[in-house]
């Protein structure tokens, strides 16, 4: 007769080797990292970026150049001997039309326009937008229609008369009215963004606030603007993306003293007059870009947060 400590020991041995390598791992069997399918996503992406930075390359590359090396040919290759000259007069030297102060002249203007710009356009769009989705009143569904109908007219559509308008207020060709003009076109679009991120805060918050006395603006300090930071930037990108690489309306209502950075660049690249300088033409390009490309990269996550909480919902 079998020992019982025996028999214990092959039951346990024999459950060990049920559980053991041959049955393996239960669920889904884990995905090669070099898969075809990954081989092919990340070769396209590789390819996408390429195409992408290969222009920002030679533009780089060229601003770095002086003309002779850059008459040889080969735009591609970096430069033998590097020179920021371009830059230099690409800033403060280059002529546009009569005048020869280079970029710096429109850049300045170009900040001033900015700043009012988009403190008063998304200082109004989030209170239109905090008020259309949590204070019913007459008329707000008109008003926001009428909204969503000028976020999708055509600029060209209303240039004449809003050159008549800028005309009739004396602020036509001035600093004033193209901060007029940026302000009210931003408006709509500005506004069905905030309406939406703040249509999806929770109403039991917005009513718990009333109950506790809150009126519009205590709501709207206290309890809306602390949990709109997002969206807060996704605004502030869109407005600085759209005013300062804005080239029609610059051109359209202002004056050669109040051109704005990206008139004073067109004015540089297609001068007709003397050589034509493509290392300063790349270098003054590349100066107009940077001041969104720089605010962009500098709060992208919340970009994309902002986009994914409000520009879906409502």
């Amino acid at each position: 007769m079998a020992n019982p400590a025996t028999l214990g020991a092959a039951a346990l041995s024999a459950d060990a080797i049920g559980a053991g390598p041959m049955s393996g791992p239960r669920g889904a069997r884990p995905r090669r990292r070099l898969s075809r399918g990954n081989v092919f996503l990340y070769g396209t992406l590789l390819l996408v970026s390429l195409y992408y930075l290969l222009p920002l390359w030679v533009m780089v590359m060229t601003s770095l150049k002086g003309m002779p090396e850059i008459r040889m040919g080969n735009i591609f290759a970096p430069p033998v001997e590097v020179t920021f000259q371009p830059w230099v007069k690409a800033w403060a030297e280059a002529c546009t039309g009569i005048n020869c102060d280079g970029l710096s002249r429109g850049f300045w203007n170009s900040v001033r326009i900015l700043i009012p710009s988009l403190v008063i356009s998304i200082a109004v769009a989030s209170v239109n937008g905090y008020a259309l989705s949590n204070w019913r009143f007459r008329g707000s569904e008109t008003f926001f229609a009428i909204l969503i109908v000028g976020a999708f007219i055509p600029y060209q559509v209303m240039l004449y008369p809003v050159v008549i308008l800028l005309r009739e207020l004396g602020i036509y060709g001035s600093i004033t009215g193209l901060v007029l003009v940026h302000t009210i076109f931003g408006m709509p679009i500005l506004t069905l963004l905030f309406r939406n991120y703040f249509a999806s805060v929770p109403e039991e918050l917005f009513k718990a606030a009333r109950v506790d006395g809150a009126g519009f603006w205590g709501i709207y300090f206290k309890i809306m603007l602390p949990m709109s930071l997002p969206i807060f930037v996704v605004a502030m990108i869109i407005q600085v993306t759209g005013i300062w690489n804005d080239f029609l309306f610059g051109v359209v209502y202002a004056r050669p003293e109040t051109y704005p950075m990206t008139v004073q660049l067109n004015n540089i690249v297609n001068s007709v007059q003397g050589v034509k300088e493509y290392n300063v033409n790349m270098a003054a390009t590349l100066l107009t870009g940077l001041v969104p490309l720089v605010i962009y990269f500098a709060s992208g996550k919340l970009f994309v947060r902002g986009i994914a909480a409000g520009a879906v919902k409502g």
